[in-house]
């Protein structure tokens, strides 16, 4: 069958407009593809958001320590340290559809069985393999909506899952709200991201196989009868090129002189944004108490959680209007400031108010490139295996700074904290300065080809 660079057509005619039966198949698709992977990138921000308002009760409940707490605050980040390289090498090798089922599956189970813990230690190992799951619907979601999507437009939809991600953050801190109250509620907190599990299990049955995939894979006759049912945009020529000059090896070939500095960049930009994000959201109220202002932690949160959605929507409307470096560097190096001030100042409450709101709306703006970047500056044959080893990259400094800070703010108190999240910020503007490519409105094909500036 004829290929048609940028688009192929089920009739083989370029510029042939599809049928209304392809275009009902098309919406179909999208519709159900986006919500299956918006929904678990909400359930991914619903586990580790509920965290933040349980973690109080929880500790007093179970009688953690102060290490087993930052375990079990750390513990999906450290889950996704290793489900992130695992679930993408996985999906790279043996496709994207089993994977996209197979994570959410476990996101249901764990959900559940955290409602029957006994100790930290269950809530730590049932929160770590939860963390597995996450690392492998980040290593798939994305990619694989990202592998359906057309070129413009690309960016918004994918920063769409960014959206979702802070969705389910904030609708966590709200359930827990509702139950703060109430003797064990902090159970169910944790148990009722089951709901949203289901939900999500029952959307992702139908999904269809990545064309894009099966290209890699030399599937062609496979790919040819999706990208014809679907009417989907690929540069098949250019596809199959890439793959031909892509080196196979999973996580060895991100390494080499082609993908290095994509894996470098991927992986610094992402922890930089999440490092002071998690760490902090996570200890909210600790982080309130030693700013003496304890007494407004619970309604600074709720602030917090709807501030970063406000922030990650803006994010998405604008990240195919001013590119993506414009959306990823000016923001580090202001919400680095942000935070510093706040550190300067930390008795003066219009500071530590207006430093935490600019550093939670523009960080949240920036990390819908979360959704984004990642997917595009590596092909199709490595994409899942390197967003997965960008995500566990990115997890590492997170669950590192998730688990130290509450033991920082005992020792050294919240000055240092937050300066040492502001020093993280700058080294992530400085690193995406130097590798940030641009890549809005490329075919994926061709934006994995697109050097750094």
């Amino acid at each position: 069958m004829a290929t048609t660079p940028a688009t192929e057509r089920p009739s083989g005619t370029p510029g042939v407009p599809p049928s209304p039966g392809l275009l009902r198949e098309r919406r179909r698709l999208h519709t159900k593809l986006k919500l299956a992977t918006q929904i678990g990138e909400g359930i991914d921000g619903y586990i580790i958001g509920g965290i933040g308002m349980a973690m109080g009760a929880l500790t007093t409940d179970l009688h953690l320590s102060t290490v087993m707490e930052g375990l079990v605050g750390a513990s999906p980040l450290i889950g996704i340290f290793v489900g992130g390289p695992v679930f993408g090498r996985l999906a790279d090798r043996y496709g994207r559809r089993p994977v996209f089922l197979a994570d959410m599956l476990i996101f249901l189970v764990g959900s559940v069985l955290q409602f029957f813990v006994a100790d930290g230690l269950q809530l730590f190992l049932i929160r770590l393999v939860m963390g597995i799951a996450i690392g492998g619907e980040y290593a798939i979601g994305a990619p694989l909506l990202s592998e359906y999507a057309p070129s413009k437009g690309r960016g918004r939809l994918l920063a769409s899952l960014e959206i979702s991600w802070y969705v389910g953050y904030a609708l966590a801190t709200v359930v827990g709200a509702v139950f703060a109250d109430v003797h064990g509620g902090w159970r169910w907190t944790l148990a009722s991201s089951a709901v949203i599990a289901l939900v999500c299990v029952a959307l992702r049955g139908g999904v269809p196989e990545s064309a894009r995939w099966l290209l890699s894979k030399g599937r062609r006759e496979e790919a040819d009868a999706l990208i014809q049912r679907y009417g989907i945009e690929i540069d098949v020529t250019a596809e199959l090129a890439d793959t031909a000059r892509t080196e196979q090896g999973g996580l060895r070939a991100l390494f080499t002189r082609r993908h290095l500095k994509s894996t470098v960049f991927a992986s610094v930009f992402w922890a930089a944004l999440v490092l002071p994000y998690f760490s902090i959201g996570t200890f909210w109220t600790q982080v309130f108490d030693a700013l003496n202002m304890g007494d407004n932690a619970v309604a600074a949160l709720l602030v917090y959680s709807f501030t970063a959605v406000a922030g990650v929507t803006a994010g998405c409307l604008v990240v195919d209007r001013i590119g993506r470096r414009k959306l990823l560097i000016p923001p580090f190096w202001i919400t680095a400031a942000a935070l510093a001030l706040v550190a300067v100042w930390p008795t003066s409450t219009p500071v530590i108010v207006g430093g935490f709101l600019f550093f939670i709306f523009l960080n949240a703006a920036s990390s819908a490139l979360t959704a984004v970047y990642p997917l595009e500056v590596f092909p199709t044959s490595l994409r899942a295996t390197g967003v997965g080893f960008a995500t566990a990259m990115s997890r590492v400094g997170a669950a590192i700074g998730t688990f130290l800070l509450p033991m920082g703010l005992d020792r050294f108190g919240a000055r240092f904290v937050l300066l040492v999240g502001a020093a993280v910020l700058a080294v992530g503007g400085l690193v995406s300065h130097f590798l940030a490519p641009e890549t809005t409105d490329l075919d994926l094909a061709d934006a994995a080809r697109t050097p750094a500036p």
